[in-house]
């Protein structure tokens, strides 16, 4: 939906959101074999995400919960995804890390270094000043014309590049913290540099390009 944008259109997301969130509670309860007075509570995502999209599951947690007369539990987004490794799956083994643990969470807008010392105890121990990594690689595909979401197509060709074939500035941040956004123009200004001589430049060095964006680089 998304891709012949070059990025996620936020007004498109919570229009999808709209569509899509009826049949997908549906189906969550279907797979769980639970019907819908079973519940205990109903858990939403009050942020951080797409305003739009985070609406429309807050309304319609809202009105669920409410009509079953069950209480809401919000939940950040960022945490459910850390707490996402002790997801258990019926006939998997799936081995669960121990606390404490170092995770990083890159997901979207974001990228951050955490110290997970309990389900409900987590410190963040550095993170993006400005671009998360997921941001500066989306925009470095769309310059090359890889298309969207950049992260997958990048991965594929960098395994038959050499990701020290290029070298573009890196910044220089003190503590855990980091930059993408330095990097990322880096790497426009080159490109643009580049193709003054040879307007297939990119074509030329694809491979060696998305080995720099996914070895050194990403």
């Amino acid at each position: 939906m998304h891709e012949s944008y070059g990025g996620v259109v936020p007004e498109l997301a919570s229009r999808a959101h709209q569509q899509n969130i009826v049949p997908v509670v549906h189906e969550a309860l279907k797979r769980a074999r639970v019907t819908k007075e079973e519940l205990n509570a109903v858990a939403f995502t009050r942020g951080p995400g797409l305003m739009g999209s985070l609406l429309v599951g807050v309304s319609f947690a809202k009105g669920f919960a409410r009509s079953l007369d069950i209480p809401m539990i919000d939940v950040n987004h960022l945490t459910g995804h850390v707490l996402a490794h002790f997801i258990q799956v019926e006939g998997e083994e799936c081995e669960q890390p121990q606390f404490p643990f170092l995770c990083l969470l890159v997901s979207g807008g974001n990228s951050q270094i955490i110290l997970v010392k309990a389900y409900n105890d987590m410190e963040i121990l550095g993170q993006t000043i400005d671009d998360a990594a997921g941001e500066a690689i989306d925009k470095c595909s769309k310059v090359m014309g890889l298309g969207y979401p950049g992260g997958p197509i990048i991965d594929k060709l960098a395994r038959q590049g050499n990701p020290k074939a290029f070298t573009f500035s890196k910044p220089h941040i003190s503590g855990l913290d980091y930059s993408f956004s330095g990097l990322k123009t880096s790497f426009l200004y080159s490109l643009r540099d580049w193709m003054k001589d040879d307007p297939d430049f990119i074509e030329h060095h694809k491979n060696d390009l998305d080995g720099f964006l996914g070895g050194n680089g990403g």
